[in-house]
């Protein structure tokens, strides 16, 4: 049994140790010894069913179930690689089954032989009809009693077309208006309404991260069993999703009021409002923390959001020739909806993590968005566990971007210096970092870096290093920094 497993192996494209070649057709399989008298014609080689070729090797034995009859010479085709057994020759030439699309050297009167047990074949048309290589009109399956072997059905597609029993037909007939009677309700091309979706929406000039989130849900809504032609299913749809918050539920309709515009119609929409919360904003301890016991991606993407503010597709869509590595600056040429290009300083300590990455693209960060949060997201509660620490499993990576803009604002007290810094095009998006920065350190007294210059020179050095201005008192200029 072991040889004749390791027999069993197919290997295309060459010889293996078990596979002896079959001669041509002057050469057959089992050929007597030259010194022996043939005293019987020679037989017929095998040919292949699918390729019509003789090129074959013998590949193995195949051994019938509880050991009944000898066992089955496996072939192998030189030319098509295609596999089979003497078996199924043999049962090809029963039941009058071609391997090779053409060849008809039986006669179609075979057909007559076949034995019918119920139903009629409606008409005499069918026997004296093509074959079934050639794709005509074929018997219902449960006519006839003709095997037919399972290789030689390669050539057979869905370009036959099967006649059907009367009794079958009446079943047909009543299952198909139901299913006009379901396509009723949805009377819609989803792909290709997808597709006029997302192409009016760039006509629009909707934000790219606007289309594809707002794509993304109408394929949500379709697929959940929304009817997108009935504006008050669609409400009735949103409503009913329970494990949406009021503000997915106010993108749905977004989306959706979207999709209307573009079909020129119109709805009252529902009034969902979106919450408003303050953001979680960790200890910087935690931060550096989460950095050093991070990958060296994660850390490296992690440390650029700390130091620089950026929303992540800006950081994850940077290129090597937007740093400069003696300025010790990054430039944000890609900013995300809302935000506005920035030169951004960093640390040299974010420099030497950048230099330990490959630049094998011309992105810093070359992988896929989402498989940079999967890794975020498998990184962090391994650390949190680690760490014994569950606030970290509140960090994402906009909170970073949330604690260096309310550190901003402590130390520089200047909501228009952080609106710059961050990028915003609107001071309204700033404010809350305002009541970040109260609710975090309370209305108590602020500690503060005091400074005297004594010349002019002084005064510029200090103000070089963020000291403000105060007072003169005694001739001499005061100065003071948030520490």
């Amino acid at each position: 049994m072991a040889a004749s497993t390791s027999a069993n192996k197919r290997i295309l494209g060459k010889k293996s140790t078990n596979q002896q070649e079959v001669g041509p057709a002057n050469s057959p399989v089992d050929q007597p010894p030259k010194h022996a008298e043939d005293t019987t014609s020679t037989p017929e080689p095998p040919v292949c069913p699918e390729c019509g070729s003789t090129k074959l090797y013998r590949d193995g034995l195949r051994y019938p179930r509880s050991n009944e009859g000898p066992p089955i010479q496996r072939l192998l085709c030189r030319s098509c690689g295609f596999r089979f057994s003497e078996s199924t020759l043999q049962r090809q030439e029963e039941v009058n089954i071609l391997g090779k699309p053409g060849e008809t050297p039986h006669s179609r009167s075979d057909v007559f032989k076949a034995e019918v047990h119920e139903g009629n074949l409606s008409g005499d048309k069918l026997a004296y009809e093509p074959s079934l290589v050639f794709g005509e009109d074929v018997g219902s399956h449960g006519v006839t009693v003709v095997g037919k072997s399972i290789n030689s059905f390669r050539r057979y597609n869905s370009n036959c077309r099967v006649r059907v029993l009367e009794g079958e037909a009446k079943n047909l007939a009543q299952v198909e208006p139901q299913t006009e009677k379901a396509g009723a309700g949805a009377t819609l091309d989803v792909k290709g309404k997808i597709v006029e979706y997302v192409w009016y929406m760039k006509k629009q000039a909707y934000a790219k991260t606007t289309i594809l989130g707002r794509t993304q849900l109408l394929k949500t809504m379709i697929k959940r069993g929304a009817r997108l032609q009935d504006p008050e299913a669609v409400k009735e749809f949103i409503a009913k999703q329970e494990t949406w918050g009021d503000g997915r539920k106010a993108n749905a309709v977004d989306a959706y009021s979207t999709f209307l515009a573009m079909e020129g119609l119109t709805w009252t929409p529902p009034r969902y409002k979106r919450p408003e919360g303050l953001p979680f904003i960790p200890l910087e301890s935690e931060i550096d923390q989460f950095i050093a016991a991070s990958g060296k991606v994660v850390g490296t993407f992690l440390q650029g959001l700390k130091e620089t503010a950026a929303d992540p597709g800006e950081l994850w869509a940077i290129r090597w020739t937007d740093i400069n590595p003696k300025a010790r600056t990054v430039t944000i040429n890609h900013p995300v909806k809302g935000h506005n290009p920035r030169i951004l300083t960093i640390s040299p300590e974010l420099i030497a993590r950048l230099n330990m990455l490959p630049k094998t693209s011309e992105r810093v960060f070359p992988c896929l968005m989402k498989n940079m949060y999967r890794n975020f997201w498998l990184q962090r509660a391994r650390i949190a566990k680690e760490l014994s620490n569950p606030r970290l499993m509140e960090i994402v990576f906009t909170t970073l971007r949330h604690w260096k803009a309310t550190m901003l604002y402590h130390q520089m007290k200047d909501i228009l210096y952080v609106m710059k810094f961050l990028g915003h095009k609107t001071l309204k998006s700033t404010l809350i970092y305002i009541d970040l920065e109260r609710a975090l350190y309370g209305s108590g007294d602020d500690e503060f870096t005091v400074k005297v210059a004594e010349s002019l020179d002084e005064a510029c050095k200090l103000l070089e290093v963020g000291f403000d201005y105060v007072t003169d008192m005694e001739g001499r200029k005061i100065f003071r920094k948030r520490k």
